[in-house]
């Protein structure tokens, strides 16, 4: 919680899918992409890489989100998951549930899902020892 910085989101964009168009399927990327347009199936980054996903204020995504980074102000019917940087605009719309390591939300985004926070996985295990209990 108080250790290091969370990464923010790459300036970088690599592809842009424009107002007005619209993709049917699964849509697979890396590095940086910004939607405009509409998507109508799952957006996935490739795993091990960061990616970083912006959908503008005209967006729509109907699929699964799964990302490194997540800059959203458009709308979103699916669940998200966000593993290090999830900012919500104030015309963001996300229906179903997300997962992040950190959020970022500006006043008037709406979730209709849960919130689900990533802990990170410890290597480091204790044993409790329970005490007056020796057989």
């Amino acid at each position: 919680m108080f250790g290091s910085k969370p990464s923010k989101p790459q300036n970088r964009i690599d592809s842009l899918i424009g107002a007005g168009t619209k993709i049917v399927g699964d849509l697979h990327f890396s590095g940086g992409l910004r939607v405009d347009g509409e998507v109508d199936g799952n957006v996935i980054a490739n795993p091990g890489k960061p990616s970083t996903l912006v959908l503008s204020e005209h967006a729509r995504v109907d699929g699964e989100i799964n990302v490194t980074h997540l800059v959203a102000n458009g709308v979103v019917t699916g669940p998200v998951r966000a593993s290090e940087y999830l900012e919500l605009q104030s015309k963001a719309r996300l229906t179903g549930d997300v997962h992040y390591k950190t959020l970022e939300i500006q006043l008037g985004a709406i979730i209709e899902g849960k919130l689900i926070h990533l802990a990170e996985v410890s290597d480091k295990v204790v044993t409790l020892k329970l005490s007056g209990t020796e057989s």
